[in-house]
């Protein structure tokens, strides 16, 4: 290998398509990026990110090792071979512990991959690590971990969004290039707003939850961060597809994503329908705390993809005015029958066990100590939602609103090929901001819900910074279920215009560790 000497630096700022030509031309083994990325991670944990609650360094640097052997001998597993992933800490790992950032997994280490997981791996890619998260999935902020809350590098200050706030931190601040996430009512969505990286809801049934701890099993979504449009969508691919181990994995092909994204960077919408959302606008939802800086980034994009061709119309759909109310029944009440099986008596944390108290006490004292405050709320939420004297008149209710929010994004769809909104309402606020105020907390999801309810999917793209603040601004793309590809084109040509525009790409735009430093 010739040409001028790298710095880790370099390296970790490079996205993950430019890393895996390097490494595949061996103009950079996968060893060099892998151990840049260490680096990076040792440096920047050192600050107080937090986002990282295992990071396993040897393994990391074995498996690229390996990988640079293959390649040396002429075999190229995917086109992401060689390059690092970061691994939200709810994804069953064979080598690694997987906690869910709750004390009532400390250290518990699963005999068994998560089928994204033993994708990534047999795709080549080198694990790194698993990232914070909201104590099993609950949480819009990523101060409900049992290890301490996740910054956002952009302001340590505040929050990196939830619940996958340590996979989207990590990838934006370069401690990995990609990452993996889950997505229940826009656990990925969100905080790749809050931190300026690309989140993907997929298709519900489109990647495999197997080995995906269980939070709320009709609306759970694996899926990817990436720094880019193409990154993201090269990271579905590995990880999307049919999978016989998960009963509600959908027997079809994977849309085309990676396709879609490479079409959509020639930068050309003609013939797209566009439809802005009246409901997940300042316009069309009283009282839901849009910012003004957030509402002009929205509508700025918005007029980029009216020049780039598209045909920009407004829908009306009014049953998304019920998906808050309707998510916080249902995750909630199917969260209450997953979350027993946390009981002290086959792995796990186990409390009282000295011979003087029933197997009853023993599961009370050790869910008691175990799970946090958000989860015990939400666990009592839900099991009084299926209680004999509320199951109609809550659950029921409940999904009876879902039904009409499927219907109204059915009736969208006629009229637009892709549907899009604000990420999220606001930029990320701070930390402590809203732990005491459950509600304004769930406000945050109001934009991200809908397609959780409905299966559909969902892409967050930055669209700039907040002219309140200087913090990043997501645009959401949303499409029909199995129409993935769509939000690809969509953002990667939005993506384009926007870099072209501003003379640099965003996602070059890496936070310095160094300002984290002092942060309290």
């Amino acid at each position: 290998m010739s040409g001028p000497e790298r710095t880790d630096t370099d390296l970790t700022r490079l996205d993950a398509a430019e890393l895996a030509r390097r490494i595949q031309a061996r103009e950079v083994s996968s060893v060099e990026v892998t151990r840049a990325h260490l680096a990076r991670i040792e440096a920047v944990e050192a600050t107080g990110l937090n986002a990282f609650l295992h990071v396993a360094a040897d393994q990391a640097l074995a498996t690229a090792a390996a990988v640079d052997d293959e390649i040396a001998a002429g075999t190229v597993r995917s086109p992401l071979a060689g390059v690092p992933v970061a691994i939200k800490d709810n994804l069953t790992t064979s080598d690694m512990p997987t906690t869910c950032a709750s004390r009532i997994l400390e250290g518990w280490r699963p005999p068994y991959d998560a089928t994204a997981v033993s994708r990534l791996r047999d795709a080549g890619l080198v694990p790194l690590g698993k990232t914070n998260l909201d104590e099993f999935a609950m949480g819009g902020s990523n101060e409900n971990s049992a290890f301490g809350p996740v910054r956002n590098p952009w302001d340590p200050s505040r929050v990196p969004g939830g619940s996958s706030g340590g996979s989207a931190a990590a990838t934006a601040v370069g401690e990995a290039p990609l990452a993996l996430g889950s997505d229940t009512g826009g656990s990925i969505r969100q905080p790749g707003a809050f931190t300026g990286t690309v989140g993907v809801k997929p298709t519900y049934g489109t990647v495999s939850r197997y080995g995906l701890v269980a939070f709320s099993s009709s609306l759970d979504q694996v899926g990817p961060f990436g720094r880019t449009v193409l990154d993201a969508a090269l990271l579905h691919e590995v990880i999307g597809g049919h999978d016989p181990n998960d009963q509600t994995s959908i027997d079809a092909p994977l849309p085309p994503v990676v396709e879609a994204a490479l079409a959509g960077a020639r930068g050309d919408l003609a013939g797209v329908r566009v439809g802005v959302v009246r409901e997940l606008t300042d316009q069309g939802t009283s009282g839901s705390g849009f910012q003004t800086g957030v509402l002009s980034a929205f509508t700025d994009a918005v007029r980029v993809l009216t020049d780039l061709g598209a045909e920009v119309v407004e829908v009306s759909c009014p049953a998304f005015t019920y998906a808050i109310p309707a998510y916080y029944l249902i995750a909630p009440s199917e969260a209450s029958s997953n979350l027993a099986r946390f009981d002290a008596m086959r792995y796990g944390l186990r409390v009282g066990d000295d011979g003087t108290h029933s197997t009853d006490e023993v599961m009370s004292l050790t869910r008691e100590a175990g799970f946090g405050p958000e989860v015990k709320r939400r666990i009592m939420i839900g099991t009084h939602a299926l209680s004999a004297g509320s199951i109609d008149a809550l659950y029921g209710k409940a999904q009876r609103a879902r039904t009409l929010i499927v219907r109204d994004f059915t009736a969208a769809f006629e009229r637009c090929d892709v549907l899009v909104s604000p990420t999220v309402p606001t930029t990320a606020f701070p930390l402590g901001d809203r732990v005491d105020d459950p509600v304004a907390m769930y406000l945050a999801d109001l934009c991200t819900i809908p397609a959780n309810l409905a299966g559909t999917a969902g892409l967050s793209v930055p669209c700039g910074v907040s002219v309140q603040d200087g913090l990043p601004v997501g645009l959401q793309v949303m499409t029909p279920a199995l129409a993935d590809d769509r939000a690809y084109r969509v953002a990667a040509a939005y993506e384009v215009a926007r870099d072209s525009a501003s003379g640099m790409p965003f996602a070059s735009t890496i936070p310095d560790p160094a300002a984290l430093q002092g942060a309290s």
